[in-house]
């Protein structure tokens, strides 16, 4: 059986991310599951304490999500692909990645979401200003 590819939701945005959105987005009948992700700003980064975070993105970055999208829905056990990721300032707390995928099983699912993750990571174009609680400052080429 030939599945589908869907891709419910690919976006880069300077608005808050909804994560229940996301899973709504790629549900389907034929899904037993549905595994999501958040990327949550944190309040530490090797050590030192972030008290915020600015995303910066490339023009492209938009361009560069849907083709990871697009990779991943190509397996043919994904019903749906979701994933957006935020520009812009971000508190410690804030959503900064959302993904979510469907499949018939579990195991599919966890797998294409933690590809999905990891190859929007690995090959969006955004960039990361760190604050520091002592003043400085650190940009990381990863979202």
């Amino acid at each position: 059986m030939t599945v589908p590819i869907r891709l419910a939701l690919v976006t880069v945005t300077a608005d808050p991310l909804d994560l229940a959105a996301h899973e709504a987005a790629v549900a389907d009948p034929r899904a037993g599951a549905v595994v999501s992700f958040q990327g949550v700003v944190r309040d530490h980064d090797h050590g030192r304490t972030v008290t915020r975070l600015e995303y910066e993105g490339h023009p492209s970055a938009a361009d560069v999500l849907r083709e990871v999208a697009r990779e991943v829905a190509a397996d043919p056990a994904v019903y749906g692909v979701a994933v957006s990721h935020r520009l812009g300032p971000l508190a410690i707390g804030d959503v900064a990645l959302v993904a979510a995928v469907s499949t018939a099983h579990r195991a599919a699912a966890f797998a294409a979401c933690a590809r999905l993750v990891d190859e929007a990571k690995a090959r969006l174009p955004i960039w990361k200003r760190q604050i520091f609680a002592d003043g400085t400052e650190e940009w990381v080429n990863c979202p």
